[in-house]
């Protein structure tokens, strides 16, 4: 089967269109015949080796999965040892984060990961939501009309869609990501916009109920000034030193505010809840473009270098 695969970590050079073996599942998985797979930041990060948490779980020296890619719609294909529920030919999705493997024509998925895909959902929809729209959902959960969010990195699949559910709830949102974002974040509905490269938002002398923080740059010393007494600030990724810094130095410097990550609770219910978000039109992934496995590597540089307006996603089919 063809699969874009890496050896190591670094850049978008290092991926290639290969040949492989057919994945055989093992116990408690489901192989799936992939039928889309969107593009995340996690990818970048898995590609790249950095942050370094990510070789805790990648792979200390080298990558262990060589096959990139989380968010994944397919048909089932086989059933691993243990598994019932599925059907074969059935359409499943879901975030498969820790396992990977997207980028290709086949697949092997955890079970206990996976969904189906509703009808009303098209394969290019459903990509876009496991991950990207488990974190919307979490990371604005408790929001109410006149609250006030903040959205570091707000031109992602995660932002726009903690965007909008955050607007349909009647929070005031203010949206940072850089300037090529700003005026399509503008027409997307924020409020406010801010270009990260010109203003410093924790020294604008404004405070927010929530900060939704997709890359993690500041210390809990920053972030506290930019919240009001009460407030949250969670933090999705970012530095090794910075995420040690919230973890541990929100809780001596938060002052009566809540300074720490979030923590998605990924699975089936959440991946559930989110397509049931998708069919209500609660959120609606922003798709910038439907690509082949040739442009994985341009989609990955892209998406590391925060220029995609939303989603990219990847069809084998296209190839």
């Amino acid at each position: 089967m063809k699969a874009v695969v890496y050896e190591r970590y670094g850049g978008p050079e290092l991926l290639r269109l290969s040949d492989v073996d057919m994945p055989e599942p093992a116990k408690g998985e489901i192989r799936v015949k992939v039928l889309a797979c969107a593009v995340n930041l996690s990818d970048w990060e898995y590609l790249t080796g950095s942050p370094a948490w990510v070789r805790t779980v990648g792979g200390l020296f080298k990558p262990k999965v060589p096959v990139l890619g989380s968010d994944i719609v397919g048909l089932v294909d086989k059933l691993g040892e243990d598994v019932s529920g599925f059907e074969i030919g059935q359409r499943v999705m879901g975030d498969y984060v820790m396992t990977r493997g997207g980028f290709a024509e086949y697949a092997c998925v955890p079970a206990h990961e996976t969904v189906a895909v509703p009808d009303a959902l098209s394969d290019d929809i459903a990509a876009c939501l496991p991950q990207a729209g488990g974190i919307a959902v979490a990371g604005t959960d408790g929001l109410s009309a006149g609250d006030r969010l903040l959205i570091n990195g707000a031109g992602g699949g995660s932002g726009t869609m903690a965007m909008q559910l955050a607007k349909a709830a009647g929070v005031y949102v203010t949206a940072v990501d850089n300037a090529g974002k700003i005026e399509w974040l503008a027409s997307l509905g924020a409020d406010e916009t801010i270009d990260y490269a010109k203003v410093n938002f924790t020294e604008m002398g404004k405070t927010w109920d929530r900060i939704l923080d997709m890359v993690a740059t500041r210390g809990p010393r920053e972030i506290s000034r930019a919240l009001i007494a009460g407030g949250t600030y969670m933090a999705l990724g970012g530095g090794v030193p910075t995420l040690l810094s919230i973890v541990f130095g929100g809780k001596l410097l938060a002052r009566n505010r809540s300074i720490g990550m979030l923590l998605v609770p990924s699975g089936q219910d959440l991946t559930r809840r989110v397509a049931e978000f998708a069919i209500q039109g609660r959120i609606a992934p922003h798709v910038e473009a439907v690509l082949p496995f040739s442009s994985v590597p341009d989609a990955l540089a892209r998406t590391g270098k925060g220029k995609v307006l939303g989603k990219i996603v990847i069809k084998p089919s296209l190839e």
